[in-house]
């Protein structure tokens, strides 16, 4: 009988003290497989990058500083940094910023490719009438509110960084990538701005959003006698009779809806040359005539070929992607690595 009991006792302990040893085993295990799991992680993160690309070419960029005539040499993407804090306000999109990023390092190559050394011993300039607006880390730092320079800085470089080395290209070469403020709801095409033909990526296209920024409208009110004047001094045969009902008359509008051809009294001048002499925003304008004034209302602002920066960021958004951004501005590109 006692032997029976102390055999019941065996197999009682057997049966409890199994599963607790096992389970033990499994649990060690089971840390370790973590452990090992979050190690892994932690290596991956630490190895990651955000781009590691490397520049064949074009790493480095003289710029020409137009006011001292002084030439700097800047990294590519340093370079960059500066355009698109210049053209590009902090507070768009981060999908328009990386579009802009994108623009400005394809109009940087197009430019070195073929400026046929526009300026002896540089690369580009930093003057937007000529290149491309550029400006240093700590100016731009200097403008912004001191409460949002570091996330606005940090917005730029992600632009920038998460776009390394790509460029905007058609049939494998980089474009002339144009860009401006507001394109008024529909870009131009190019030979209506500057002449010469066409270029098949640079085609009239629509955007949606663009009237809800300050760059869309505005006005601009003269006196005959100022209008007169400003006209004559690039034309000084000019005359006008306000008396005929046709004494400003435009003739003849673009693709993009812009005045090609307007009748100034006994002239005829293109829009283009008339937002000149005049100082408009565009040569998307309209003209009001009243007793003692000449008033010109103005949709956009800028010449209005390529990508609207305005656009760019209603279209982000909307929720476009950089790349989508761009290819809607510039017809049948594709975003390639330099």
């Amino acid at each position: 009988m006692k032997r029976i009991i102390e055999i019941i006792v065996l197999i009682i302990l057997i049966t409890f003290l199994v599963p607790i040893v096992l389970t033990q085993k499994f649990k060690a295990k089971e840390t370790v497989a973590v452990e090992n799991e979050v190690e892994n992680v932690e290596q991956n993160t630490d190895n990651t990058e955000t781009n590691p690309y490397t520049y064949s070419k074009y790493g480095t960029i003289k710029l020409l500083h137009h006011e001292s005539g002084e030439v700097e040499e800047l990294g590519m993407d340093e370079y960059l940094l500066g355009v698109v804090s210049a053209e590009m306000p902090a507070s768009f999109e981060q999908e328009a910023l990386k579009a802009q990023a994108v623009v400005a390092r394809t109009y940087t190559v197009y430019t070195i490719e073929h400026s046929n050394s526009k300026h002896e011993g540089a690369d580009i300039c930093d003057d937007y009438k000529c290149c491309q607006a550029w400006i240093s880390k700590e100016d731009r730092l200097n403008k912004w509110e001191e409460a949002s320079r570091e996330s606005n800085w940090a917005k730029i470089e992600e632009a920038v960084n998460s776009t390394k080395g790509q460029i905007v290209t058609y049939n494998g070469e980089a474009i002339d990538a144009f860009f401006h403020s507001n394109s008024g709801g529909k870009t131009e095409e190019v030979a209506n701005v500057w002449g010469g033909a066409n270029l098949p990526y640079l085609q009239s296209v629509e955007t949606s959003g663009e009237d809800a920024y300050t760059q869309y409208s505005s006005e601009v009110e003269f006196t005959k006698s100022e209008f007169e004047q400003k006209i004559k001094d690039n034309h000084p045969d000019f005359s006008i009779d306000y008396n005929q009902q046709d004494c400003i008359k435009t003739l003849e509008t673009t693709a993009g809806g812009r005045v090609k051809t307007i009748k100034l009294g006994n002239l005829e001048l293109s829009g283009v040359e008339v937002r000149n002499l005049l100082g408009l925003r565009s040569a998307n304008f309209t003209v009001e005539i009243t007793e003692n004034n000449i008033k010109f209302i103005v949709k956009g602002y800028g010449h209005g070929v390529g990508m609207s920066q305005t656009g760019a960021d209603a279209l982000a958004k909307q929720g476009e992607s950089y790349e989508n951004i761009i290819k809607h501005y510039y017809t049948g590109v594709e975003i390639n690595n330099l």
